[in-house]
């Protein structure tokens, strides 16, 4: 159950926390996380991701914070930035793409807001998969679409990722 630590924003960031916890307009909110189907699709995604870095011009990121507001801080599963490695501990520029993997108590309400966050911010991709269900979901600036051929994909640079245990 996530708990909920009201604070300002400098502590926060003065701060370390395990697992990390993202900052939303003064409330401290734990991630949702820690089990073995989440963990192990998270590594399989970054491990894939991680070794195609040269050859899609891409750097991969696990569990990277990110400002999307002045008073917002998320911190997505995996982060892929267009290009090398940023070269500030928070990214305050929108990754090209973020990937949240679900947990069994992430809510829907929670994870549409995540992902408003994210593509209000300016992230041109962001893929959200289910780790029991094995279904994936990419969101644009244009909508929703369900990777049905288990086939995660974004463009420009132009990636394809099999979802794990699919093939």
């Amino acid at each position: 159950m996530a708990t909920a630590t009201f604070m300002p924003v400098v502590v926060y960031l003065q701060s370390a926390y395990r697992p990390d916890c993202e900052y939303i307009d003064g409330e401290l909110r734990e991630r949702k996380m820690g089990e073995t189907d989440h963990s192990r699709l998270q590594m399989l995604l970054a491990a894939y991701l991680f070794s195609r870095e040269r050859l899609w011009g891409i750097t991969v990121l696990p569990e990277q914070r990110i400002q999307v507001r002045s008073s917002r801080y998320r911190v997505p599963d995996i982060v892929v930035m267009s290009g090398s490695l940023p070269t500030t501990a928070v990214l305050r520029e929108p990754p090209f793409l973020c990937i949240e993997i679900l947990s069994r108590e992430d809510s829907m309400d929670d994870m549409q807001e995540r992902i408003d966050d994210y593509l209000g911010f300016g992230v041109r991709y962001v893929w959200v998969v289910n780790p029991r269900t094995r279904r994936a979901f990419i969101y644009t600036a244009d909508g929703m679409l369900e990777a049905k051929d288990g086939i995660l994909r974004a463009k420009d640079p132009n990636i394809e990722v099999p979802m794990p245990g699919v093939e």
